[in-house]
């Protein structure tokens, strides 16, 4: 066995790697979950989110991953009778029409092909028909398909065709893009903490509008756990309803620190500039993206492989120690996908690119060896004069 064979690099779209400070802050010794400490802490953390999720409410941490703020979203904004539509561009907006149906919730689907990103107009036609609905829920990463969908516009949709809510799942998007729930009309906007927020998988968080309240304390749904305003109350007394993973606290803290000194502005930028990055030299070695520019997400990029050979690559790139996510549901086997979001940074990129070559060479799939990372070292360059 390697004594390398903990050197690799993790590029996949979460979990994404956690900083040797964050590792060190969750090392401290444990508190009790109730004790002032602990107070000061989950407040101050709840305060610090804010800017992240740009809302002027408290955030919501829960503990639980991601999916248990998707299910959370679903159970407390639609009532026992209500209508829902969800709008799927992938497997995780697909995720939310599964958790709608197992809540038995009437849910109207616009299915969007995968790899491309809803329009307004999509959406405007869609809620025509079905004006009746309570919430809308939209995926603002498509994680699967790497896949921006524009929020803002479709929110304000929404906003001038209904009275629904507008419910976000925003898992490998906050803290790696631009999210401004008030600005936008965000009712209800969740996240996890193994993407842009560089923390291992296990806290998950949720910022909820004035209006959504009124919806929420109104809803009969059965829940507890995942009763948000369990998690409101609690907070308004400096305290969680339930035992939180402390250490993951402790993390967040750190996390927090240090998105506060790079700062949110130059952090979207550095994301912008990876996915540039990465577009420019998978396009230049000759290997095809899955998403248009204007659809693409800053935080992942999907790469298409045919004949098998996006699995072939990914098992010559983890022979190289870096480790490649592949395609979801019918897009297995079809894709790969490079996560570039969190404690990840240009030369990351230009490192994958260059291995990207040799697998997809080892692969027996024709490139252009050379011209992927020239085109990923051009992009950063020219991202360095603009800074200059």
């Amino acid at each position: 066995m390697s004594m390398l064979q903990d050197k690799f690099r993790l590029q996949i779209p979460g979990p994404t790697p956690v900083p040797t400070r964050i590792q060190q802050a969750m090392l401290r010794p444990m508190m009790g979950h109730r004790d002032p400490e602990s107070s000061e802490l989950v407040t101050a953390c709840s305060q610090r989110l804010r800017p992240l999720f740009g809302t002027s409410q408290p955030v919501l941490i829960l503990t639980a991953s991601g999916t248990a703020a998707l299910e959370a979203a679903v159970v407390n904004s639609v009532k026992p009778d209500g209508e829902a539509a969800v709008v799927v561009t992938g497997a995780f907006g697909d995720r939310f029409a599964k958790i709608l149906n197992k809540n038995n919730i009437v849910t109207h689907r616009l299915d969007i092909p995968w790899g491309k990103a809803c329009t307004p107009e999509e959406l405007s036609a869609f809620l025509k028909e079905r004006p009746q609905v309570e919430a809308v829920f939209f995926t603002y990463c498509e994680t699967s398909t790497g896949v921006l969908n524009p929020i803002r516009q479709l929110a304000a949709v929404v906003r001038e065709q209904t009275d629904a809510l507008v419910v976000v799942d925003g898992v490998s998007a906050v803290g790696g893009a631009p999210a401004l729930a008030d600005e936008w009309g965000i009712d209800i906007l969740v996240t996890g903490s193994q993407k842009a927020l560089m923390l291992p998988a296990g806290l998950s968080f949720a910022a909820v509008s004035q209006q959504a309240w009124k919806r929420i304390e109104a809803n009969t749904r059965p829940r507890f756990y995942l009763d948000l305003a369990a998690y409101r109350d609690s907070l308004a007394k400096k305290t969680t309803p339930y035992t939180p993973a402390v250490s993951l606290f402790y993390g967040l803290e750190a996390a927090l620190d240090m998105i506060e000194e790079e700062g949110l502005e130059t952090i979207f930028v550095r994301h912008e500039l990876m996915m540039r990055m990465t577009r420019a030299g998978v396009r230049s070695m000759g290997l095809e993206l899955l998403t248009t520019e204007s659809d693409a997400s800053p935080t992942v990029t999907a790469v298409k492989g045919e004949n098998g050979s996006a699995e072939s690559i990914r098992a010559e790139m983890k022979k190289l120690n870096i480790r490649l996510a592949g395609g979801q549901q019918h897009l297995k086997g079809k894709i790969f996908r490079i996560g570039h979001m969190g404690y990840s940074d240009p030369l990351d990129i230009v490192t994958t690119i260059a291995a990207l070559e040799v697998a997809a060479t080892r692969a027996g799939v024709p490139i252009k060896l050379g011209a992927g990372i020239q085109a990923t070292e051009e992009e950063w360059i020219d991202a360095s004069r603009a800074d200059h």
